[in-house]
């Protein structure tokens, strides 16, 4: 269940920064409260997983869910560049997750 939470954080870390972009520096009311909303449940969820998981993992994936996932909805929808080492370098990130996933040691 920890690695659910850490995953729907993960995600909700994409919208948290989706919606900084979205508030303009916090300066719209409604996408900034939705905003802050979105980061303090990221965290939530994230503490919620470091019941079971290893700190330095958890928090090494939810990062590079974050970061993956904004610039993955950067480049599709926002266009942002696609250069083939910008998606070689979110592939490594990728990798990394699963690495750490797979050698978490909690099954």
């Amino acid at each position: 269940m920890a690695w659910i939470y850490l995953a729907i954080a993960g995600l909700l870390e994409i919208a948290f920064a989706l919606g900084m972009k979205w508030s303009q520096g916090f300066t719209r009311p409604l996408p900034g409260v939705a905003t802050a909303v979105l980061g303090i449940a990221s965290i939530w969820l994230l503490s919620v997983s470091l019941r079971a998981l290893p700190v330095g993992t958890a928090y090494a994936v939810w990062t590079g869910i974050g970061a993956v996932g904004t610039a993955l909805v950067g480049i599709v929808f926002l266009g942002d560049a696609a250069s083939p080492a910008r998606v070689a370098c979110l592939a490594a990130i990728i990798g990394g997750l699963i690495g750490l996933k797979l050698l978490a040691g909690d099954g």
